[in-house]
């Protein structure tokens, strides 16, 4: 890989969703909840939550009501997923997508395979490794059809990042 690439993608390295069982599970209030969430995806440019956002999709339905104003684990991964692919795909979209979800896996399975088949996938399309893993046990449409989400979102911040250190270039 060359040094410029190497720079431009050198916090993707450091890139990992949390496993879903080390989301919390104890309510996280509002600005708690942003602030975890984004801390994670600071490495994807342009991927981003804000407190206005989680209230819109609350609002939205896209996630349960807060539980005495806390999101627990299974909003927290929604959360995840919404702020992900909000860059590639209408909210409307991705409520299907959510809906679609909600109807073949557990939250912990679903999100299990987000997490994995995003960092596979963002690693090889930004050239940090050399072939696409296979993830999940079983090919189903449901799968395939999330494989193509995280696809575009991956080369969606491939592009961005890149765009943006040519920008950048003295």
């Amino acid at each position: 890989m060359n040094h410029q690439r190497e720079m431009t993608f050198i916090d993707i390295k450091e890139f990992n969703l949390p496993a879903y069982g080390d989301i919390p599970d104890v309510g996280l209030f509002l600005e708690q909840t942003t602030k975890y969430v984004s801390e994670y995806l600071k490495p994807l440019q342009g991927v981003s939550v804000t407190g206005s956002m989680i209230s819109n999709y609350v609002k939205k339905k896209m996630i349960d009501n807060p539980v005495k104003k806390q999101y627990f684990r299974e909003q927290i991964a929604d959360i995840f997923f919404i702020a992900v692919t909000k860059s590639v795909l209408s909210l409307e979209d991705i409520q299907l997508l959510i809906e679609l979800q909600k109807k073949t896996y557990d939250c912990e399975t679903a999100y299990e395979y987000f997490r994995l088949e995003l960092k596979n996938v963002l690693f090889y399309v930004c050239g940090l490794k050399e072939e696409l893993e296979k993830v999940g046990q079983e090919q189903t449409s449901e799968m395939i059809l999330l494989r193509n989400t995280i696809m575009t979102v991956a080369h969606k911040v491939y592009l961005d990042k890149y765009l943006l250190t040519v920008r950048n270039k003295p």
